[in-house]
């Protein structure tokens, strides 16, 4: 693997780290507070190129690497991560479905405008009895002539209420577990469609989550996503790719924690000297730095696998896995170092705590991708 990076990938190193610091860390502590989506970072970032990063130009999109994509969510992470999992959710989970699955049609329809950020996309596979078991889902779409007519409930949902489209896995046949799950395209204009309260959630909280519910929502047929029970080879397929961008958002709050702690460490004196200078502030800060280069190795192997087309469903999980570990534990560590003043919200080390723990839930829970890495091994 070539370590180095193209002067391209530098460009938007440099372009989002310096749109993070600019634009979501003045009002990054209150967007957290009062649990604000970012609506004009949003758009600032879709100006850019940002939510339509692995879209080919052809499509309207700024056609970079996926290592170029993890890159940069690294960066807008390191400071948001509210604003980098609306960033992933768009570019891994929504233009990535239409790129490998849907219709030309499909995509002049719809692509050129998600990519542009005209328009913001959702995903939802989740369900309130259905989590990691995501074949046990309920909400059913019955065909009828030129509309399939979809009931049911569906939770969790990142970018639910602002997002303008959402990708919906649904039962087309009952009683055959996940072979019967076709995927959809449903605007959220459509009649019986609507949307829940937001989540009041411990993290990511610039970040909107909701419940949606379809009441003989009425979609046409053309919507439906590649083939009639093909939707959850889509959707793990999918999730595959959005675990990459995960990963990625894992390890910019790590960074930040470690960061954060180096310089606090250096300020911070107690016993007549900077605690930096004790040994248990070099374990937790070389812990830290260890685990946070191994996590980027993970996640760029990852990215350079399906850059390369080659199947990387074993290190999307692996990335995943390591870099949401090792955040959680960066920022726990980060809060130790920080004592008393890092439990006070005005130093703004325990939001990283926050919003590190749902990277072990979302897209795959820690468990789920073990159980992934496990049978990956066993049949090889």
């Amino acid at each position: 693997m070539d370590f180095n990076y193209s002067e391209e990938q530098l460009l938007i190193k440099q372009t989002t780290h310096d749109f993070a610091e600019k634009h979501l860390a003045p009002g990054v502590m209150e967007r957290d507070e009062k649990a604000e989506f970012p609506t004009e970072q949003i758009k600032m970032m879709a100006e850019l190129g940002f939510l339509g990063m692995m879209v080919p130009e052809k499509w309207n999109g700024a056609g970079m690497d996926t290592i170029s994509y993890v890159i940069a969510i690294e960066e807008i992470a390191r400071v948001d991560a509210s604003v980098a999992v609306v960033m992933s959710v768009n570019n891994s989970l929504v233009c990535q479905v239409f790129l490998n699955w849907c219709t030309d049609q499909q995509k002049q329809k719809y692509l050129p405008r998600l990519a542009a950020g005209e328009l913001l996309g959702a995903y939802s596979l989740s369900e309130p009895q259905s989590g990691s078991d995501a074949s046990n889902m309920r909400t059913f779409a019955e065909r009828d002539g030129n509309y399939y007519i979809l009931n049911g409930t569906k939770n969790w949902v990142t970018n639910g209420i602002s997002s303008d489209l959402v990708l919906v896995y649904a039962m087309t046949t009952k009683g055959i577990g996940y072979k019967g799950i076709t995927a959809f395209i449903v605007e959220k204009s459509r009649a019986g469609f609507s949307v829940g309260k937001k989540e009041d959630k411990l993290g990511i909280r610039g970040s909107d989550t909701c419940e949606i519910y379809f009441d003989n929502c009425r979609i046409p047929a053309e919507n439906l996503i590649g083939e009639v029970g093909q939707g959850f080879k889509i959707a793990l397929s999918t999730l595959d790719g959005g675990r990459i961008g995960i990963a990625a958002q894992a390890l910019g709050i790590a960074r930040a924690a470690l960061e954060k702690s180096l310089v606090y460490s250096k300020e911070r004196e107690q016993f007549g000297q900077p605690i930096a200078n004790f040994g248990a502030i070099h374990d937790k800060i070389s812990n830290m730095a260890c685990n946070v280069d191994a996590a980027r190795l993970l996640i760029h192997q990852a990215a350079a696998l399906k850059d390369a087309k080659q199947r990387f469903t074993k290190e999307g999980a692996m990335a995943k896995y390591f870099a949401s570990k090792i955040a959680m534990e960066a920022t726990t560590q980060c809060v130790q170092i920080f004592g008393g003043y890092g439990y006070m919200r005005e130093y703004g080390v325990e939001r990283l705590m926050r919003d590190a723990k749902i990277t072990q839930i979302y897209e795959g829970t820690s468990e789920i991708q073990q159980l992934v890495i496990a049978r990956a091994l066993l049949k090889e």
